[in-house]
């Protein structure tokens, strides 16, 4: 199975709209399609982004961030970096590149360009929601 780094904005997308990312939750995660991999500092970059005020514009999102943490939480695997990276301009992003090296992730999905400049980390592919969604097949997991 494979084993798949969600990037915040991913979720968070996924939240407000019926677009990739929220494919990739509710077909694929959701489905046990893929291992969600987490590490202690993504989860609370999680749910520090989703519970901004800024969101509550959207209808029911904070009950569907609620309802996605949960099945976040009750399924994904948990991993505790050791290794810390100091790589990506925004530095928390650097949180990410740090669990992919210790879960050894086939795929980072990213919809932020601007910072996740590599295509790939220590063989993580770094792919967006759109790419990943479209050479995703059923027969590959």
């Amino acid at each position: 199975m494979q084993k798949v780094i969600l990037d915040t904005n991913v979720v968070v997308s996924a939240l407000i709209q019926k677009n990739y990312p929220f494919l990739i939750i509710d077909e694929l995660f959701i489905e046990d399609k893929f291992q969600l991999c987490i590490s202690d500092d993504l989860l609370k970059e999680y749910f520090d982004i989703l519970a901004r005020p800024k969101f509550n514009k959207f209808p029911n999102f904070a009950t569907k961030a609620k309802e996605v943490l949960t099945e976040i939480v009750l399924k994904a695997r948990f991993y505790y970096p050791t290794v810390k990276l100091d790589i990506l301009s925004d530095k928390d992003d650097n949180v990410i590149l740090e669990l992919a090296y210790e879960s050894k992730a086939d795929y980072i999905i990213t919809g932020n360009t601007n910072d996740f400049t590599l295509s790939e980390f220590k063989g993580t592919k770094i792919i967006s929601p759109k790419d990943y969604w479209e050479m995703y097949n059923p027969n590959k997991f």
